[in-house]
Formats: C-alpha cells, sequence, structure tokens
C-alpha cells in the first residue's frame, strides 16, 4: 500500500521537510515520517502539494513525460485580451524554453477562496482578473514566466488541482491522507 498525502500549502511555506532559517516547512504541517513531496511548488505559490512514501508514484506524479494536468487558479494584474488567452494556448517562448500549449480561460474569483497573508499588493486604478490555466508541464516558475510575457503578471499562485487530485476540501494548512494498493 502507497501512502498519499495531499496538502493545502499556505502562501510562505517551503516544499521541503529540512529546516530552514526565514520560512516554515512541510516539517512544520505534516507530522508523517517517510514521505515526500512528489513536485514542488514555489514559497509564493499555494495550493495542492501531493506526498507519497511511494518513489515510483512519486516519479510518476512529477516527471513531465506522464504530461500530468496541473490546474491553477491565477490572479493577473490587469484583463487579458483574447490576443494574450491565444499566445498561452499557442505556447509561449520564454526565452530558454517554449512552453506547451496550455488551456486557459478566464473566470470568476474561485468561489469560498481564503484569505492571502499577506495579502497581494493591489494598485488602484489596475484591475486584476482570474484565470483558470492547466498545463502538461511545470518548469521553474512556469505560470509567472507564462503570464508576465503575455504582459499580465502573476499576483496570486494556487495549484487546485494535479490529474484527478485536488484540494476540494481541504483549506490552507490541511491535510488528507489514504492509501492506494
Amino acid at each position: 500500500m502507497s501512502r498519499v498525502i495531499l496538502f493545502n500549502k499556505p502562501y510562505g511555506v517551503i516544499s521541503q521537510f529540512s529546516a530552514d532559517d526565514k520560512h516554515p516547512t512541510l516539517k512544520d504541517y505534516l507530522p508523517i515520517p517517510g514521505i515526500y513531496p512528489a513536485g514542488r511548488l514555489d514559497t509564493d505559490s499555494e495550493g495542492l502539494l501531493i506526498l507519497t512514501d511511494d518513489g515510483q508514484l512519486q516519479h510518476s506524479i512529477s516527471h513531465p513525460r506522464h504530461k500530468l494536468p496541473k490546474t491553477y487558479w491565477v490572479q493577473v494584474e490587469g484583463v487579458p485580451d483574447s490576443s494574450a488567452l491565444q499566445q498561452l494556448r499557442r505556447g509561449v517562448d520564454l526565452g530558454d524554453f517554449v512552453t506547451r500549449p496550455a488551456e486557459v480561460r478566464v473566470t470568476d474569483e474561485p468561489a469560498g477562496l481564503w484569505p492571502r497573508t499577506p495579502p497581494i499588493r493591489m494598485r488602484r486604478n489596475i484591475p486584476t482578473a482570474w484565470l483558470e490555466l492547466i498545463i502538461a508541464e511545470g518548469k521553474n516558475r512556469q505560470v509567472r514566466r507564462m503570464t508576465a510575457k503575455v504582459g499580465f503578471p502573476t499576483l496570486r499562485l494556487i495549484r487546485y488541482r494535479i490529474g484527478s487530485w485536488s484540494i476540494d476540501g481541504l483549506t490552507p494548512e490541511e491535510w488528507r491522507e489514504f492509501a492506494l494498493p
């Protein structure tokens, strides 16, 4: 039996168990020995982090070859137009690589969304918008780089789903464990 833990990682938490002088780590929230994150989530990002004690499962979740879709809720500065959305759908040249095409749509703020601490920076005269963005890769700071490249910097980034696993029913700092045969 493989153990799987779904954790709703709060903003400011490092996706590692080893101690850090500046930020809390997974050790501060998950008192479970022998589990490891299947992939990473930046310190300034929130949402779903999957942890497991099964190395093969960890690899199949995190390795880009398996093309497991990852769904993000992205609050951006400004309101993306159809041209920006099309660029995201075609793939974005970030200089060091070209992203695979993304699925993207403008959406309302997610229902039941928790406040972020600290709050995002707001500019009085610049509106914000929410996107639902689905990618099947996950390179370093990729979503942030993609939205910035098309002219709409990310203000808040929440990973909602990886494959069929999601943060439904989990508030920040909460986790749920189950076993896979």
